[in-house]
């Protein structure tokens, strides 16, 4: 702690950086860095090799061998690589390698080296080959830019929403560019190159040539460009040494520096920290390191190796055959706690903690100096956010004890801050360890977020790390441990050298009813691997339904969906099922399936009423179920069009009838052929509407047309009951107004409906002069309501003064007014008196 700031390496008044140690390398290069193609990912990812990409030999032992290493060095994976010529490798947001080839074609590896996919950059790429190659990131995702042998760009923002542009040409470019890079300005992609002492702009329709602002008229020609992580900011390096930074638009210089260095960089990087106001670009040579920034002066270090430069967030990591560095400016909480002579509060504190481990007065002094100033609030503060910088942790610590020996003498400190800084601390220091080689800083771990972290830290297939992690920050199942643990299982189906029984037992054992887990999606994840046997045992682990049914399908086990379906209860899961059968097997097999399945039967019979009557008769003949043939038939036969059809349909359903011995249904299906028959004879000798008319209607049509002998026919043939007959005859008579025919009617012989029906239907015909024809002959216990009906209230009244009947007496009461009838009403209250008086 001593001699803490012995490098750190001032870069003007304000700003300083630091070079230290990640890791030492133990990944044993034989070939220096410039002989490989080389790409690391960003957030302290993991490293791609191309070994012997140079050679032309053919021989198998000189195949170019792909490797990947974790930051620290440790072999991930390794193939030898046969297939095409490797122009430039590079890393997706999600960690995906890939491996842009000569033709065009684009490899897509995991961090283990299993090929995943690939896709082509276009016909015109594949013809004139790739000279260079960029990946980019933008909001999109993850974009590769390509520079062909026509010297034409063409280039695509999202390799997962594969879209190709191809940019526009640069007049008169007969050579390659010097230097090239991708920028994104207002969501729009666009390619910067540069020609000589020329910069040329390619967006999506027009090439247009740009100057940078306050740009040196003796700068030279451009060797070199870069573009910061956050893609906002540019540098360019001329054959003269000069280097110009600005924004990415082109719009404003920010600083610029003669390096007095004319030869071409092997790179240049941004090295930025956010929310910093220093700007800074590191110039790498071959042994030579340069910072530079916007200041007169710049830092130089010696590099004893071949070296390759990482751009990160907050820094710049860089990588040789023997150590891992990481190049940063110090944040302004360090400089404030470890600068030489620093009297801020951070600082007084941390030495006010040294004094009092010491037991030494002086704590008190320091303490009191910070307490006066009322500064001790952000002096813990300080402390903590300083901490969070270190990369060791016997700083950390030191740090982490000041903020909490200064918390101490602070009335209601949130602690929160300081939890949460010890907890990310230790998750930090954990994935730090060289075994996992995620060197990440505290800044790119608050950008990158704990979820992203835990996927990466899956597919590197650290479980146990991850599950540890989630417990110690009490992460949600679904979210945390759920989440890892299905992963693990997806990967456990995988493993060859287990039995499907094994493989079953240990991932329920390990998962058994966790939240959030989907036995489906690891069962899929078998079938996906060829051990059927092994999904259909996850299958069985499964709670829902639902999720099993779709994989079963997939997996041509309809008979076994099928009767999951049934068990679930749900009727759509099982409709599903039947159909999928349906289009699966041949018919009879169909068939013979569902016959052992008496739910799923009836639900497709349901199905096929409404949707495929021909299948519901095969279903009916294969079960010899002439009730519903029957029926069938008579559905049928309402879709007929031609009489003869009809007929010939009912005359089957009567076939069907008699052999399902249902004497009722053919009678009835009898009577009903016998009726159509009559009325296509009826309608041809009357010309008038008579087929689909009930026997009701049809008499009743009959007599209203004044057929009343065809009418008597019917009546005979089909036996329709003499008071039914008698209603519909008097009523289409009233309709018709035919009263001499109603007269004749009645007198024909007694009526089996009495006569009040007459009453009634000539009063509701509005003629009471026939009405009162039937009164009389009513029977005497309607004689009232008769008379009543056709007015005659004095009859009315003798009938029930006749029938001694108080009720009577009271509802012809009811009927009277005493304007017209007093009489009547006087004589019913004496009778009524009388018979109250016995």
């Amino acid at each position: 702690m001593d001699c803490y700031t012995a490098n750190w390496n001032p870069l003007g008044e304000e700003a300083f950086y630091r070079k230290f140690e990640l890791y030492a390398m133990e990944w044993s290069l034989k070939e220096d860095l410039r002989d490989c193609l080389v790409a690391a990912a960003p957030y302290g990812g993991p490293i791609a090799l191309l070994k012997n990409n140079a050679r032309k030999e053919k021989s198998p032992s000189a195949r170019p061998l792909l490797e990947i290493y974790s930051a620290s060095g440790l072999l991930l994976a390794g193939i030898p690589w046969k297939s095409g010529q490797l122009v430039q490798l590079g890393w997706t947001a999600s960690e995906d390698l890939l491996c842009i080839q000569e033709d065009g074609t684009v490899l897509i590896y995991n961090l283990f080296c299993e090929f995943k996919r690939h896709f082509s950059m276009g016909n015109e790429v594949l013809q004139n080959h790739v000279l260079e190659a960029k990946v980019f990131h933008t909001e999109y995702g993850t974009g590769v830019a390509i520079l062909t042998g026509a010297h034409r760009f063409s280039l695509t923002t999202n390799i997962d929403d594969l879209k190709l542009r191809r940019m526009p040409e640069v007049p008169g470019l007969q050579k390659p560019p010097s230097c090239w890079a991708v920028l994104s300005q207002d969501r729009v992609t666009i390619v910067l190159l540069a020609v000589g002492q020329d910069l040329y702009l390619l967006d999506n329709t027009s090439c247009s040539v740009v100057t940078p602002p306050g740009m040196s008229p003796s700068a030279g020609a451009y060797l070199q460009m870069a573009v910061s992580f956050n893609y906002r900011c540019l540098a360019l390096f001329t054959d003269t040494g000069y280097i110009w930074m600005g924004l990415a638009t082109l719009k404003e210089k920010l600083c610029e520096f003669n390096s007095s260095v004319r030869s071409l960089p092997k790179q240049m990087v941004w090295c930025m920290r956010p929310r910093s106001r220093q700007r800074a670009v590191v110039v790498a040579w071959d042994r030579q390191l340069m910072v530079v920034g916007n200041s007169t002066e710049c830092i130089r270090f010696v590099l004893d190796e071949d070296s390759y430069l990482v751009p990160e967030l907050d820094g710049v990591r860089i990588l040789s055959r023997t150590s891992h560095e990481f190049l940063h400016e110090i944040p302004e909480a360090s400089q404030e706690i470890f600068k030489i002579a620093s009297m801020a509060p951070g600082a007084l504190l941390l030495e006010a903690q040294k004094e009092y481990e010491k037991e030494s007065q002086k704590a008190d002094e320091y303490l009191r100096e910070i307490k006066d100033q009322k500064l001790l609030p952000e002096a813990v503060s300080q402390c903590i956010e300083a901490a969070g910088y270190e990369h060791e942790p016997d700083t950390q610590k030191s740090l982490l004890r000041a903020a909490s020996f200064g918390k101490c003498f602070i009335d209601k400190f949130p602690p929160e801050g300081f939890v949460r800084m010890c907890q990310d601390l230790r998750v930090l220091n954990a994935i730090r360890d060289y075994q996992i080689g995620i060197p990440l800083t505290f800044t790119q771990y608050k950008r990158l977020t704990i979820e992203v972290l835990l996927d990466r830290l899956v597919l590197r297939r650290l479980y146990p790390l991850a599950i540890r992690i989630c417990e110690y920050l009490r992460l949600s199942e679904i979210q945390g441990v759920s989440r890892i643990l299905a992963h693990w299982a997806c990967y456990k189906v995988q493993q060859k050298d287990k039995s499907d029984e094994e493989v079953a037992h240990a991932i329920n054992q390990k998962l058994g009813d966790t939240p959030g887990i989907s036995y489906s999606e690891i069962a899929s994840r078998a079938y996906d691997c060829g051990r059927t046997e092994l999904a259909i045992k996850l299958l069985e682990y499964e709670p829902r339904s639902g999720e099993q049914v779709p994989l079963l399908l997939k997996m041509k086990r309809s008979k076994l969906a099928l009767s999951k379906a049934i068990e679930s209860g749900d009727t759509d899961l099982v409709y599903t099922v039947v159909l999928h059968l349906k289009n699966e097997l041949n018919r009879g097999t169909f068939f013979m399936t569902l016959q052992n399945q008496p739910v799923a039967l009836s639900l497709y019979r349901q199905f096929c009423k409404h949707q495929e009557r021909e299948t519901l008769k095969d279903l009916y003949n294969q079960d010899d179920n002439h009730q519903e043939l029957g029926n069938f038939h008579v559905h049928s036969s309402y879709s007929e069009k031609r009489i003869e059809g009809r007929v010939g349909a009912l005359q089957n359903a009567l076939d069907e009838y008699y052999k399902a011995k249902n004497e009722f249904a053919a009678k009835a299906t009898e009577d009903q052929i016998k009726l159509l028959r009559l009325q296509r004879h009826l309608q041809e000798d009357f010309d008038k509407p008579y087929l689909d008319l009930s026997l009701h209607d049809t008499v009743s049509n009959l007599i209203l047309d004044g057929h009343c002998k065809r009418a008597e026919q019917l009546y005979r043939e089909f036996k329709i009951p003499d008071k039914r007959y008698w209603w519909l005859k008097i009523s289409a008579l009233a309709n018709r107004g035919d009263w001499e025919e109603m007269e004749k009617f009645s007198k024909s012989k007694k009526s089996p409906i009495g006569y009040l029906p007459f009453v009634e239907i000539s009063v509701k015909h509005h003629n009471r002069y026939e009405a009162k024809k039937y009164a009389p002959r009513v029977t005497p216990e309607q004689r009232v309501k008769a008379f009543v009906l056709v007015g005659d209230l004095d009859e009315a009244a003798d009938a029930a003064i006749e029938h001694k009947n108080e009720t009577e007496m009271n509802f012809v009461l009811s009927k009277c007014t005493a304007s017209t009838d007093a009489a009547v009403a006087e004589k019913l209250n004496r009778a009524r008196a009388q018979l109250l008086k016995k």
